[in-house]
């Protein structure tokens, strides 16, 4: 089976009536599979994943996360987790059929509250990509330090482009910085990246506060579905001793590291991340 690249649009409504925009690959008869991204990326980021899932038989929902892309920002600037989770939830609910998430970082920390945590959402399986139980704090800085970098934006793409290669030294420049566009918005006569600032505030109480740990372990053992988690090999976020204290602790996760990937594990190595889910989807359909 072959899935056309060019993504379909929906619209989701998420928690408080926020509309979460989204492109959709694949047939929509098809079993559901939402792709969540990280803190500060957009539903770009999944690009070459979702068309590929696609083509194997998996109806593709890959959303702009509240705050990020073109989805509504929070009208009180609130990026609380437990919305992130809540528009989860919501739409889980829009799907016509028990959805597998496939969460990365911020994407996979919503996507295992919603399904573990009271009202639990309704899903086959979960995918955790470079998320765990606890962050390592020297990796979970050097990203937020990204997001603060240039807050009066960029004149053009070029220097947008050169400022992510910067913050990702071990990724080949692009050929066409006009591609990282997707993840930019104007801003008077500036680029600025596609997120809403205010955002950044919560995450950096996120870290690691008390009980956040124990709080994520405990709706990984409720959640009564399969988990894979998906390391990063080279992550500077996810080390290895957490995800093994995460596989220890909750019996229904395994795991499966990419080699050569850091924390953003589908832009470094995406044929390798596809092959280290594909046979977990496998084992789900």
């Amino acid at each position: 089976m072959t899935a056309d690249a060019r993504p379909r649009s929906r619209n989701f409504i998420g928690c408080g009536g926020l509309r979460l925009a989204a492109d959709v690959w694949g047939q929509t008869s098809d079993p559901p599979l939402v792709l969540l991204h990280g803190g500060g990326q957009t539903r770009h980021a999944w690009h070459r994943t979702g068309p590929r899932l696609a083509a194997l038989g998996w109806c593709v929902v890959a959303p702009d996360l509240r705050g990020h892309g073109t989805s509504a920002w929070s009208p009180d600037g609130d990026y609380d987790l437990g919305l992130f989770a809540e528009d989860v939830r919501a739409i889980a609910v829009e799907l016509d059929d028990r959805p597998v998430l496939v969460g990365a970082s911020l994407g996979g920390l919503s996507s295992l509250l919603a399904a573990g945590e009271a009202p639990r959402a309704a899903v086959r399986a979960l995918v955790l990509v470079d998320v765990a139980h606890r962050p390592d704090p020297r990796g979970f800085r050097r990203i937020v330090t990204f997001m603060r970098r240039d807050p009066d934006g960029f004149a053009d793409e070029g220097e947008a482009a050169a400022s992510a290669a910067a913050h990702l030294p071990h990724r080949p420049l692009p050929p066409d910085p006009g591609g990282i566009r997707a993840n930019l918005r104007r801003h008077g006569d500036r680029w600025v990246w596609h997120w809403d600032p205010r955002m950044l505030d919560s995450f950096e109480g996120r870290m690691d506060p008390p009980g956040m740990a124990e709080r994520l372990l405990d709706a990984a053992r409720h959640a009564e579905v399969a988990i894979l988690l998906v390391r990063g090999g080279s992550s500077d976020v996810v080390r290895e001793e957490a995800a093994e204290q995460f596989c220890d602790e909750v019996p229904k996760a395994r795991r499966v590291d990419v080699a050569g990937a850091g924390h953003m594990v589908v832009g470094d190595r995406n044929e390798h991340f596809l092959d280290a889910i594909v046979p977990f989807l496998e084992d789900i359909a």
